[in-house]
């Protein structure tokens, strides 16, 4: 059953006007499946209504998913979880429960270039969003460069103020490129705004041994560990470079058709 011009004008004005986008896209349909089947008044609008939770549902994702400037390309479908050890994959498994988050625990990936440790976490930060949390994601040198801006502006508080507003923050590649002193004390200045606040994803090629390097300072160095380490799950990706292992596996297949070609080329007895 269609609404009558009567009905539906006024219906989908009040629909606009208290923004139930959700149900003006789907009542009609709606309306000739409860016909047909004789739902009950309740069950016709718990279905508009599950209809329209769903539809917030899912643009609130689309639009975190957007300001969390995650690579979508990197998500968990596209990550070979395989590869992993056993205790890493276990690791992994409880991460994508999200629980770590609420416990605001920190998650620090380790490894070689080329072993997965970015993806991984921005396939993490993807499943968090999909549950419900806000995520950003920033390199360390771009997070440090607007830090040093909103320094130099005296708005570094406001900064960190909405930074804090994220329940997870993924800084990738945290030493690798060196940095200055100002600009490792601002990012010390982060990571103690964020203690027992919010919790930090980083990736890293250094293991805490040469971390002085980046913050140049040996007490600078262990604080910024002891807070990170407190509350956290450590993941040491010890892996070939998985794009090396792409690229040996593109080579093979050419290798293979250079040769037949070339074998081909060669005449008996010659």
């Amino acid at each position: 059953m269609v609404a009558t011009a009567e009905v539906h004008r006024p219906l989908e004005q009040g629909l606009r006007e208290l923004c139930l986008s959700g149900v003006r896209g789907c009542y009609e349909d709606t309306a000739r499946t409860a016909v047909q089947e004789g739902w009950s008044y309740e069950r016709f609008l718990l279905e508009l209504v599950e209809h329209e939770c769903q539809t917030r549902r899912d643009r609130r994702i689309e639009r975190r998913l957007k300001e969390s400037r995650l690579p979508l390309d990197k998500s968990l479908q596209a990550f070979e979880l395989k590869r992993l050890p056993v205790k890493l994959r276990q690791q992994v498994a409880v991460l994508l429960e999200g629980e770590f988050v609420a416990r605001r625990e920190n998650v620090l990936a380790f490894g070689n270039p080329g072993s997965g440790k970015t993806h991984l976490l921005c396939a993490v930060g993807q499943e968090l969003v999909q549950q419900g949390h806000r995520v950003l994601y920033a390199t360390c040198a771009l997070l440090v460069q607007e830090l040093l801006i909103a320094k130099r502006d005296l708005k570094l508080e406001r900064a960190l103020k909405r930074l804090g507003g994220y329940d997870a923050l993924i800084i990738d590649d945290l030493g690798y490129v060196q940095q200055d002193r100002e600009e490792m004390e601002v990012l010390f200045t982060l990571l103690a705004h964020r203690y027992e606040r919010g919790s930090v994803l980083i990736t890293s090629n250094l293991p805490f041994s040469r971390w002085e390097a980046i913050f140049r300072d040996p007490m600078t160095t262990a604080a910024a560990i002891d807070r990170l380490v407190h509350h956290s799950v450590i993941l040491e990706l010890n892996l070939p470079s998985y794009r090396m292992e792409q690229a040996k596996q593109r080579k093979r297949p050419e290798a293979k058709g250079g040769g037949a070609e070339e074998e081909g080329g060669v005449p008996e007895g010659g």
